[in-house]
Parts: C-alpha cells; structure tokens; sequence
C-alpha cells in the first residue's frame, strides 16, 4: 500500500511547513489535489494519514481530497473532453493521438497552520 507512504511524505512536508517562530503551532487541515491517474485511492490515503499523524503536530488533522478528473485533447482536431472510460479516443474523431491535460495530479494544495 503505497498510499502510507505518501502519506508520512504529507506530514513530512506539512511539518516542514510551519515557521520556526511558531513552535506551539499545529497544522489543522491539509488540501490535497490527487488526479484518477495517479494510482492513489484516496479512501486508503485518507485511512494512512489518520494512522500516520497520531503523535505528531498534525494529530486530529484533515486531510481535504479533490479529486481531479482526467481531461485530454485530440491532436488531430484540437477537441478537448473529460475521459470518463478506459477509451483513450477522440470523442469527435476517434483518432489516438491525444494529450492528458489533467489527472495525474498529486500535489498538496494548501496547509493550514493553528
């Protein structure tokens, strides 16, 4: 289950985050951005990082998923569309040849300091 393993990087960078004049301070939420191709399930990342902040400064923390949908664009005829299905087609001209403009997102969005 890789999604422990993103999640201690989560907390690792969240913790790294909080200015060394605010030692006493806590980090209250998390706002990730996790594309569908990226291979992490959020329901197991979610149940990662509960597990992972107790005992940290991120303990109680939320941890806010926006999942990102997969968006692409047809080379062949400039159409851009939201893929829904494994079919990796043009929906207008049925050509191969596209570009994934969204979807493998795995960032952290924001973090917010008690």
């Amino acid at each position: 289950m890789h999604e422990m393993g993103i999640a201690m990087q989560i907390i690792e960078i969240a913790e790294s985050s909080i200015p060394d004049d605010m030692k006493d301070a806590r980090i209250k939420k998390v706002n990730v951005k996790i594309g569908k191709l990226s291979a992490v399930v959020p329901v197991s990342l979610r149940f990662c990082f509960e597990i992972a902040v107790k005992d940290t400064r991120l303990s109680g923390a939320e941890l806010v998923i926006e999942e990102i949908p997969v968006r692409a664009r047809c080379r062949e005829c400039s159409k851009e569309w939201m893929i829904h299905d494994p079919d990796f087609k043009c929906i207008e001209c049925g050509s191969g040849k596209i570009d994934i403009l969204s979807g493998r997102e795995l960032d952290i969005a924001s973090i917010e300091v008690q």
